[in-house]
């Protein structure tokens, strides 16, 4: 009994964050030859360091029908659009944006069952990423993703002003599935998702999300949803 408490109240962090994270205790023990004052600083940003990088486990829905969020944050904008050519899709898309802050959990997850037909990485600017249409400018990494009903859903991570480097670890033709980590962006970001207008949306502006939990939206003509929770 005390080794499963011990593993359920263990935090988790993500690897991507591990280096930064010794970092920030390295520079606050050395601090603390300098100055109390120095080394309660470094003890702040280590403690925050700790708290950006944390990776919780998440019970996360398998159904085909299904698009969940790819990560943590707060919907600024849902709206039809037409989505970009360097995506090498064409047509109208259902485009979800979510933002997040330094606050949120950055770790980035599949937000489908099927596979991954292409991965474009776009170099471009860092302007703030709570500005929808200016941050569509930003660098950028996106996944082209095909479901298992064969429709097409795209997930774009971008960087925000402060975020200066997007992690993304999966290849073209991995197989995704929902809730499975894909990577990372560091320090304040945004996510795009783009889905098929014959989805049902799920959610709306202004409302907060969990990566890998949150429903964003269904397969419309599927009039059942089927909770099955990976353990």
């Amino acid at each position: 009994m005390s080794c499963n408490l011990y593993k359920n109240f263990t935090p988790k962090f993500t690897p991507h964050g591990i280096n930064i994270i010794l970092i920030f205790l390295a520079i606050t023990f050395l601090l603390g030859f300098v100055s109390t004052k120095l080394m309660f600083i470094g003890a702040f940003f280590s403690i925050f360091a700790l708290y950006f990088f944390r990776d919780p486990e998440r019970k996360c829905i398998q159904n085909d029908n299904l698009v969940v969020s790819p990560s943590d944050g707060l919907i600024t904008f849902i709206g039809k659009v037409t989505i970009p050519e360097k995506f090498g899709v064409k047509g109208e898309f259902l485009k979800i944006s979510i933002f997040l802050s330094v606050f949120d959990i950055h770790v980035n997850r599949l937000p489908i069952n099927g596979v991954i037909k292409n991965i474009i990485y776009s170099p471009g600017k860092f302007i703030s990423a709570t500005n929808d249409k200016e941050s569509d400018d930003n660098e950028c990494n996106t996944l082209v993703m095909e479901n298992k009903l064969g429709h097409t859903i795209v997930t774009s991570q971008i960087a925000g002003l402060i975020a200066r480097r997007i992690v993304c670890h999966v290849k073209i033709n991995d197989e995704s599935k929902i809730g499975e980590r894909f990577g990372i962006i560091k320090f304040g970001s945004r996510m795009n998702v783009y889905i098929p207008l014959n989805y049902k949306i799920s959610v709306v502006e202004g409302q907060r999300v969990i990566g890998g939990e949150t429903i964003l939206a269904f397969y419309e003509n599927d009039e059942s949803i089927f909770f099955d929770f990976n353990e």
